[in-house]
């Protein structure tokens, strides 16, 4: 156990985002999510809501050059309330965001560094957040 860091943040789970260089993305999923099936590197987090995991990764990961993070669009377009919830948790806002057809955003995925599979049962609950530059 390490001091100040967010108790979501495994050691596994820390590794893989301190291997991720500028750009890099990581997804982070919701349960129904094809994880192990997209990704090459994947977490699996159960118990856990992607909201809560994307803000703990934020908070030692930052956000790329907009558009850091892309949302799976619904299927009738309508902005959920899980995704208000990812678009608070990542701190990027509307203009930060991309939204990306799902079969677009299945394809975008198998291009991430990481995959972290939580136990999220909302659809929809689904971010790509590319990693910034780390300064000192």
């Amino acid at each position: 156990m390490l001091s100040g860091i967010n108790p979501l943040l495994t050691g596994e789970l820390l590794l893989h985002l301190d291997r991720m260089g500028h750009s890099d993305a990581v997804v982070v999923a919701d349960a129904h999510f094809p994880a192990f099936a997209i990704g090459e590197r994947v977490i699996d987090l159960p118990g856990t809501t992607s909201p809560a995991v994307l803000a703990a990764i934020r908070s030692v990961v930052p956000a790329d050059d907009a558009p850091a993070l892309d949302l799976m669009r619904s299927g009738d377009g309508t902005l959920l309330d899980v995704q208000r919830e990812l678009i608070g948790a990542a701190e990027v806002g509307t203009e930060g965001t991309r939204f990306v057809e799902r079969f677009a955003y299945y394809d975008l995925a198998r291009t991430a560094f990481l995959v972290v599979r939580t136990g999220e049962t909302r659809v929809y609950a689904n971010a790509l957040l590319r990693k910034g530059v780390v300064s000192t």
